[in-house]
C-alpha cells in the first residue's frame, strides 16, 4: 500500500545521535481477520460477503498502485477491511497507538489530538487513541536537517516557525496531512529466551492533522500506519541506523491455525533461497521468469515480466488478492481446467466460480512461479481455489484486464499466495526470498552481539498485546490482523 505523495520524502534519517548498539530483531505476532471458508449455505449472503472480499482488495491494490500511477477505479469502499495491525507505545509517559502494518508504504504516521476528520471509533475491537505533541514530543522545523533532507532542500514555505509538513495521498483518493515530530519509542529489551529490561529509542514520525477519504472510516479504523517500504525514512530505517536492529523482516502468515510471526532481524532457521529486488523500484519488485501448471510451462511472450513504471511482478503482504495480467490469467486458467472441458463458471464479483466435489488437492495441479536466481514459489490448489459455498469454488488469481489501464499488465502477489511460507526482505542485502513452512511452528533468529540463537514461536493472540524487543535481539511481539481471500 504505497502512498503517492504530493511531495517527495527522500529522508537521510541521521537526526538522531544516538549510541550504536548491535543490530537486533523484532518478532510481529500475526492473527487473520477472515475464517478460512464463509460456511454460509445462503447464495446472497455468500456473495456480499466475496463482493466485501473483492472491495477491501480493490482498496489495498488501489494504494499500493498509488505510487506508481496505477490507480484501481470503478469499485466501491470495502464494508469489513482486512488488515495488519499491531500496537506501538509512543511517548513518556507511553501511550499505546494501533497502527497498521504495511509493506508498501514507508511512514510511521500516527492520528494527532483534534485532528480533522479522525474517526474516534473503531469497528475493529480496538481503542482509538489520538497523539499529543505538546507532551513528550519535539515539533520538527522545516530548516531541520530531517527536512531538509527529506525535502532536498529547504522547503519554500518555511520560515523560522514552521513545521516540517507532509502530505500523503493514496491511490484511493484517501489521504493525511500534517507535520513531523520527534518523540521516544517505548520497548522492551529482551536479554534471553523470554527475558525483558526496558528501553527506549527516539523516532521521527508524522502527527497527522487532517483525514480524507476511507481512512477516516469507523469500520476500519485505526490509529495511523507504520511502513515497512525500503525508505530511509520508515521506522525500520530509523531504528538500523541507530545501530537498534538490521535492516532485515520476515513474515509467515499461518491460514491453517491463523495467525503466524512476523520478526525483523536475521533469520537464520529455516534457510530461504533468494531473489535479487529490482534496484530503483519503489516497491517490492522482482524479476518473474516463467509460470508453470502442474507439468506444463505457459507459452508468454518474451516481454511478458519486463519491469517498467506499469509492468513488472510485486510481492505485497498488504494485499489479499493476486492480479495477473489478462493473457496470462486467461493462458493459466486454461491449463488448469483443461481435465474438465465441460466446466460450467460463474461470475461473482469478477471470480470465476464453478462446482466440484471432492480433494481440489487431488483434482487441480499446482501453479509454479519461476524467478531469477532459480527461486520457485509453489501455490497449492488449495490455495489458490478456495469455497465460496457447498461443492463451488473460486479461482483466486484475479484477470488484470479487470483492472484500470494502467495496472492491467502489472503482476500482484498478495496473500494469496504467500501464506503458509516464510517470507525474508533482506534490504542490506537488497533481496528477498520464501520457502514453504509450517506458520504455526517456530523460526530461529540471531543475536548479531553475541551470536546466540532465539527461538521465536508462532502467536495467535486477538485482544492481549505484549510488546518486547531485545537488547541485542529487540523482540517486537504485537499482534497483527490480516484478511485472507479464503471464505
Amino acid at each position: 500500500m504505497a502512498p503517492s505523495r504530493a511531495s517527495s520524502f527522500f529522508l537521510l534519517l541521521l537526526l538522531f545521535a544516538l549510541p550504536a548498539l548491535a543490530p537486533a530483531t523484532s518478532v510481529f505476532q500475526v492473527r487473520r481477520k477472515f475464517p478460512r471458508h464463509a460456511g454460509v449455505e445462503d447464495e446472497e449472503a455468500a456473495e456480499d460477503h466475496l463482493a466485501k472480499l473483492r472491495r477491501h482488495d480493490a482498496r489495498r491494490h488501489g494504494r499500493l498502485l498509488g505510487a506508481v500511477d496505477l490507480p484501481l477505479g470503478g469499485i466501491g469502499l470495502p464494508t469489513e477491511t482486512g488488515l495488519y495491525y499491531t500496537q506501538i507505545k509512543i511517548g513518556s509517559p507511553a501511550k499505546g497507538y494501533y497502527v497498521q502494518v504495511d509493506t508498501g508504504s514507508d511512514l510511521l504516521w500516527v492520528n494527532c489530538i483534534r485532528c480533522d476528520g479522525c474517526p474516534t471509533r473503531s469497528a475493529l475491537g480496538i481503542e482509538l487513541t489520538q497523539y499529543d505533541p505538546a507532551g513528550s514530543g519535539t515539533t520538527v522545523g522545516c530548516n531541520q536537517p530531517f527536512c531538509v533532507a527529506n525535502y532536498g532542500g529547504v522547503p519554500q514555505y518555511c520560515t523560522t516557525t514552521s513545521p516540517c509538513q507532509f502530505q500523503i495521498t493514496y491511490g484511493d483518493g484517501s489521504s493525511t496531512t500534517g507535520f513531523f515530530v520527534s518523540d521516544s519509542l517505548q520497548y522492551n529489551q529482551v536479554s534471553g529466551d523470554g527475558l525483558t529490561s526496558p528501553a527506549n529509542a527516539s523516532v521521527t514520525f508524522g502527527c497527522g492533522a487532517q483525514l480524507g477519504g476511507d481512512l477516516g472510516s469507523s469500520s476500519q479504523a485505526l490509529d495511523g500506519i507504520l511502513g515497512f517500504g525500503q525508505s530511509n525514512q520508515s521506522m525500520l530505517s530509523q531504528l538500523a541506523a541507530a545501530g537498534k536492529v538490521r535492516k532485515i523482516f520476515a513474515h509467515c502468515l499461518d491460514t491453517v491455525r491463523g495467525g503466524g510471526i512476523f520478526a525483523i532481524g536475521n533469520v537464520v532457521q529455516p534457510v530461504v533461497k533468494t531473489t535479487p529486488l529490482v534496484t530503483g523500484m519503489p516497491h517490492y519488485n522482482v524479476n518473474l521468469k516463467g509460470i508453470t501448471v502442474g507439468d506444463v510451462t505457459l507459452q508468454l511472450p518474451s516481454n511478458t515480466f519486463d519491469t517498467n513504471k506499469n509492468t513488472g511482478t510485486i510481492i505485497d503482504s498488504g494485499t489479499t488478492l493476486t492480479y495477473l495480467p489478462e493473457s496470462v490469467y486467461k493462458n493459466l486458467r486454461d491449463v488448469v481446467f483443461s481435465k474438465y472441458q465441460d466446466m460450467n463458471f460463474r461470475n461473482y464479483q469478477d471470480f470465476d466460480c464453478f462446482k466440484f466435489s471432492g480433494s481440489v488437492d487431488d483434482g487441480f495441479p499446482t501453479v509454479t512461479f519461476s524467478f531469477e536466481g532459480d527461486l520457485t514459489l509453489n501455490v497449492y490448489p488449495h490455495e489458490y481455489l478456495f469455497q465460496y459455498g457447498r461443492d463451488v469454488y473460486c479461482v483466486g488469481f484475479l484477470n488484470g484486464g479487470l483492472q484500470t489501464k494502467d495496472g492491467k499488465d502489472m503482476v500482484l502477489l498478495g496473500d494469496l499466495v504467500l501464506s503458509n511460507k516464510l517470507v525474508v526482505y533482506d534490504l542490506e542485502n537488497q533481496v528477498i526470498g520464501w520457502t514453504d513452512y509450517n506458520c504455526s511452528s517456530s523460526i530461529k533468529i540471531k543475536d548479531d552481539k553475541t551470536g546466540a540463537t532465539y527461538t521465536v514461536d508462532a502467536h495467535n493472540i486477538s485482544s492481549a498485546w505484549r510488546f518486547h524487543w531485545h537488547t541485542s535481539l529487540t523482540l517486537l511481539l504485537v499482534t497483527m490482523m490480516c484478511s485472507y481471500l479464503f471464505l
